[in-house]
């Protein structure tokens, strides 16, 4: 029974959301986007979401490789209502560091990273702008 409390506690994929991400890109303002990826959690797909048992398992993140180009896109939203349904259906919650470290782990195979791809107000960013505004 008390399994199935902490369950319950869990926030539903549906409630992740950063409202400062989505506020900033909605002004399609790059400096409020920084800020928000800095000082807030961002929403990622995940092919495997991580056991539920296991708070070291983060899952593994999904990314987009672009068949004609063999380019890498990395998806992040502001809101996991924003993810189109043809995505892998889990998303995870991540924090700055994360994100900083797992853009500096595969800077050498992302081309681009891409905010809240379907809208309501899509950006597309290089990761190496991304770096700097999660250093600044």
């Amino acid at each position: 029974m008390a399994a199935k409390k902490s369950k319950n506690k869990a926030p539903a994929a549906s409630e992740f959301r950063s409202e400062a991400l989505a506020q900033a890109l909605e002004k399609q303002d790059m400096a409020a986007v920084a800020l928000a990826l800095r000082n807030g959690n961002t929403v990622v797909p995940l092919i495997r979401p991580g056991a539920r048992d296991n708070p070291l398992d983060g899952g593994e993140v999904w990314t987009y490789r672009d068949p004609s180009t063999g380019d890498v896109a990395l998806l992040l939203f502001s809101d996991a209502k924003n993810k189109p349904a043809n995505l892998p259906p889990g998303v995870g919650i991540y924090s700055p560091a994360w994100l900083r470290s797992f853009l500096t782990a595969h800077r050498d195979v992302i081309t681009t990273v891409f905010l809240d791809i379907a809208g309501p107000h899509p950006m597309q960013a290089p990761p190496a702008e991304l770096l700097r505004a999660l250093d600044a």
